[in-house]
């Protein structure tokens, strides 16, 4: 069957769609029906099933004589490390832990927050968690205490399992005090602290509530699986909120154990005993989905990356990587190769490498910007697949189903709407618009299994956030429009849509522009207030490595592009010429924050910023436009 027969498949027996595929799972009570729509618009997927995701990612591999295959390869390039740890092994070690955590009081539904930076470790606490069917809330290591403190109050954790120590290029960030000042901060306190030690930056004890990771396992006795209901949740991953609360995203067990693996024949194309590799982190949802659950639940190698895509030792990293561990498929997101783009503009270093295991790059995480398709697509040889999702959905809306039936590609769209997704683009009104017109990107209500029942204690919050603005639909956030043959493309976050005289316009059909421009290694744009027209683009352009060209001339002819392109009615004709963009940790420009800075408002200091110093450097280049007035 190709694309169009699935999806037809799906259409027509949504349940049935769901149940065949739930076939893959190894259940304790197999479910009898798949969706519960008794308290729509809530619903709940194979809520009557009993099952352990833990057995579903280790045990049964072992079972089935599969425990010598390698479940997870380690390579840590910032530590000179590499390590493989197999089905058998991590089975032990999974086990060892749970047993670890049950005898200090942990049990199912218990919250364990998991504070750790890329290692395996990391993994097996999430897996122990799962054993025991506790719920945990990875937190990205470290994230700023304050930020660590609000996400203890909210999920309430008894325990907490953290590294003493991340290590960034030519850094060591210490966790352990940013972990005792939340716990200090924080009106919940944790029973207790399991600490991992690292030689790189060791930490100091808290006697009595803080215990060493091998102290505590020394006479463990391992524990077997937890049964838990298919609607249990499996975890809470926090993201951010538009009013500054971060929101609880909340996974449940059942549906998230049968989405993801199907996702990961269907979309990338992998079968079991493959090497998949995410470069991305476990505080993230690429790194809970595609780092830890996916892979393991069909039967893949997992690769744990500690590293970045350049600077470690340096742009070549990634080739390194796929070669040496035969890598089948791999997914980053875009700013990723920007990264490598802009240190190597050629791709001369892949030369040195060979990369002809590797099937196809996925792209997610921000919209993929053109040039960068084309400039992978042209260095590496393989097909490039943009695709896209949310931390709420947890795995694709949109993609090309590559397992199914590869797609032609359209540079500028992730493809069409996956199995499970009834995609539409409305109007204000929540009426649907014609093909090729933009506007709010919604779907259809339920939404499919692995994807958020509700928000952690907030339900209120979860359906005024999502399900309010059009009845009967999921409110995605984003922007865009789906043309004739049916492929969707994600234009920007609807607050990135700007108005511009009466017109809509698109702030990332700008950015496309701005990126074709050869010197142009990375950019943004935004909208700033303007008295006249409401809201005029204003555009951030960083240069390639070794571009000498004067930035005068680089700025005329970007703009006459977008002029050329567009039209005048974008007025666009502000840009600014910087070293970097203000980022989050995970690789998303802050534009936000950039349109405050730009229009002198107050603003919050964003808790994922990567380096909070960029800010000023952005308000320096934007006075002489005349913006970033005190």
């Amino acid at each position: 069957m190709g694309y169009a027969e699935v999806y037809a498949s799906w259409q027509n027996d949504p349940e049935g769609f769901w149940l065949e595929q739930a076939k893959a799972i190894d259940w304790v009570a197999p479910p009898q029906r798949a969706l519960d729509g008794s308290r729509a618009p809530l619903y709940k997927w194979f809520a009557d099933t009993q099952v352990n995701t833990c057995y579903n990612a280790v045990d049964r591999h072992v079972a089935a004589g599969r425990g010598d295959q390698a479940a997870i390869i380690y390579d840590s390039p910032v530590t000179d490390t590499k390590r493989t740890i197999t089905y058998a092994e991590l089975l032990d070690n999974v086990a060892r832990l749970a047993g670890a955590l049950r005898a200090k009081g942990i049990a199912k539904g218990d919250r364990v927050i998991i504070y750790m930076p890329m290692i395996p470790e990391a993994l097996m606490a999430m897996l122990a968690c799962a054993r025991l069917g506790a719920v945990h809330s990875v937190v990205f290591g470290g994230f700023a205490a304050h930020e660590l403190a609000v996400r203890i109050n909210d999920a309430t954790p008894k325990a907490i399992i953290a590294g003493s120590c991340g290590i960034e290029p030519g850094r060591v960030v210490k966790y352990k005090p940013l972990l005792d000042t939340a716990i200090a901060e924080a009106t919940h306190k944790p029973d207790f602290c399991v600490i991992l030690q690292r030689d790189q930056g060791r930490a100091d004890m808290t006697p009595g509530r803080d215990y060493d990771w091998h102290d505590v396992q020394k006479d463990a006795v391992p524990t077997e699986c937890v049964p838990v209901a298919g609607d249990h949740p499996a975890y809470i991953l926090y993201t951010s909120g538009t009013t500054g609360a971060p929101k609880g995203v909340v996974r449940a067990t059942a549906g998230h154990l049968v989405a993801l693996n199907w996702t990961m024949k269907a979309i990338y194309n992998v079968d079991p005993g493959d090497v998949f590799w995410a470069a991305s982190d476990v505080g993230w949802v690429v790194g809970h989905s595609y780092i830890c659950y996916a892979p393991l639940i069909h039967g893949n190698t997992t690769v744990v990356f500690e590293g970045k895509p350049i600077g470690t030792p340096d742009a070549g990293t990634f080739w390194r990587v796929i070669q040496e561990h035969n890598v089948r498929s791999f997914f980053t997101a875009p700013t990723a190769f920007r990264a490598i783009k802009r240190e190597d503009p050629k791709g001369e270093m892949i030369k040195t490498y060979d990369i002809s295991c590797l099937r196809a790059l996925y792209l997610a995480g921000e919209r993929a910007d053109p040039d960068t398709i084309l400039w992978a697509q042209n260095v590496m040889k393989v097909p490039v697949y943009d695709h896209w999702w949310q931390t709420e959905t947890g795995w694709t809306i949109a993609g090309n189903p590559a397992g199914i039936e590869a797609l032609p590609v359209k540079i500028g769209s992730p493809t069409v709407p996956m199995p499970g997704y009834d995609v539409r683009v409305l109007d204000e009104a929540g009426h649907p618009v014609a093909p090729g017109t933009l506007g709010a990107i919604a779907v259809k209500l339920p939404l499919p299994p692995g994807t958020l029942p509700t928000l952690w204690n907030a339900e209120g919050r979860f359906v005024k956030a999502y399900l309010t603005t059009f009845p009967g639909y999921y409110e995605t956030g984003d922007a865009g429009m789906i043309d004739d043959d049916g492929y969707l493309y994600i234009m920007a976050r609807t607050d990135d849509v700007i108005n511009v005289a009466g017109h809509r316009l698109s702030t990332g059909a700008m950015e496309e522009i701005l990126a074709n421009h050869p010197d142009v290694g990375e950019c943004a744009v935004i909208g700033v207030a303007d008295e006249l027209k409401g809201q005029l683009p204003l555009g951030f352009v960083c240069l390639n490595k070794g571009c000498d060209k004067p930035h005068a001339e680089i700025v005329r002819e970007v703009i006459a592009a977008v002029r050329e392109t567009i039209g005048p009615v974008a007025a666009f004709k502000l840009v600014a010429v910087v070293d970097r963009l203000p980022k989050t940790r995970s690789g998303k420009i802050l534009r936000a924050t950039m349109c405050k800075i730009a229009d002198g408002q107050e603003f919050k200091m964003p808790a994922t910023i990567d380096d909070p110093a960029i800010l000023d450097e952005i308000r320096a280049a934007l006075q002489p436009l005349g913006y970033a007035k005190a």
